[in-house]
């Protein structure tokens, strides 16, 4: 006599059954099947019965969970950034000023001309996605960090601040990868090949210094008066790296503060206040500041109150007033670093640069006299 049908009885769609059917098999895998224990084949012919027993949440959860583990994989997409960094999500949207990116708790809005290339994530069987290497030719760090009080800034950056010294000048400079890459400026190392680069390393409350000769010119940019140069860190150090800002979050007014070595008086501090993002000299724009410049400041950091490069620090107006002191804006220095095979230092010849000559004058016109035909127009 056939058994009545339960009213609690459970309807299952295939899949569901072959997960309820297997959800047992673990227990066998590591092992040989012991005598009477059933095959696969009878958790299969058990799953297309019908089930006449309440079902409940704590037996259908490992179900639902090998569900989800056996669903598709969605690899995401990685995009590259031009400042190094990698942002993994799936792009949702392409417009012409940005990128929309899904990071899964919200949707960030990427500039178009920051992103350097996208990567998109294919799903499909047997299929893998191996993130590329950001591109070497970014050799620095931009980044968005806490802001702190100068005290704690110091305290974290202050190792990556370094004297930069050749036999007739001295200056400051700052790592800007863990490779022994620095920045400082061209006038400090102008027409030299003798350099050596001092690191100031904290032990406890003081700091040793440790000496560096094996320096080398990377690029230099006279017009800009920036230089790249390369040390070999010592055995075992880990260099402290500074990470750049975004010259566009700039505003005049904002506080900022500069690490160098003015005189030779090293690890010197100075603080002020943006006067100007946008002061031009002599064809250029730099950035104007009310912090301290001195000589041997020169190629230091001006760095903002999260501890973010914001300019190089370059020059002063001396003997006419104070708190004129000058800064070359960070995007510049990306500029530089992007293109700085165009600046590449060559070892046989010091000279590397670019230097206009004066424009030929008119025959018997001396340098510094008025164009005759000046006078003329008025009569």
């Amino acid at each position: 006599m056939a058994e009545p049908k339960s009213k609690m009885e459970l309807q299952f769609s295939p899949p569901a059954a072959i997960v309820i059917c297997l959800w047992p098999l673990p227990r066998l895998r590591g092992r040989e099947r012991a005598p009477g224990e059933p095959l696969l084949k009878d958790f299969i012919m058990q799953s297309s019965m019908a089930v006449r027993r309440p079902v409940g949440l704590p037996v259908l959860a490992p179900a639902l969970l090998l569900v989800l583990a056996l669903a598709p994989v969605c690899l995401a997409d990685t995009v590259y950034l031009r400042d190094g960094n990698i942002i993994t999500g799936t792009v949702v949207a392409e417009k012409q000023e940005f990128l929309a990116l899904d990071l899964g708790f919200t949707i960030l809005e990427v500039p178009t001309k920051q992103v350097l290339r996208v990567e998109k994530g294919k799903a499909g069987k047997g299929q893998t996605v191996e993130p590329a290497k950001p591109d070497e030719k970014v050799l620095y760090r931009q980044a968005k960090l806490k802001v702190r009080t100068v005290k704690e800034l110091v305290a974290e950056f202050g190792e990556g601040i370094v004297l930069v010294k050749t036999p007739k000048a001295l200056g400051s400079g700052f790592v800007i990868n863990e490779e022994g890459y620095l920045i400082t400026n061209a006038h400090v190392i102008q027409g030299e090949t003798d350099i050596s680069v001092t690191l100031f390393l904290r032990e406890g409350q003081s700091f040793s210094k440790r000496k560096v000769d094996d320096v080398k010119i990377v690029a230099v940019n006279p017009f800009l008066d920036l230089a790249l140069l390369k040390v070999k860190p010592p055995e075992g150090l880990k260099l402290t790296v500074l990470c750049f800002g975004d010259m566009e979050e700039v505003k005049t007014g904002d506080p900022v503060f500069a690490i160098g070595n003015p005189l030779g008086l090293e690890r010197t501090v100075s603080e002020g206040i943006v006067s100007t993002k946008a002061r031009a000299h002599e064809g250029i724009v730099l950035i104007q500041t009310t912090a301290p410049i001195n000589p041997g400041n020169s190629g230091g950091p001006l760095l903002n109150m999260r501890g973010e490069v914001i300019g190089v620090t370059n020059m002063k107006v001396a003997f006419i007033a104070e708190g004129l002191g000058f800064a070359i804006p960070i995007k510049f220095v990306k500029d530089f670093l992007e293109f700085r095979e165009a600046y590449a230092y060559d070892k046989d010849n010091p000279n590397t640069g670019h230097y206009y000559l004066s424009p030929p004058h008119r025959d018997g016109q001396e340098k510094g006299e008025p164009d005759a035909r000046a006078d003329k127009k008025d009569k």
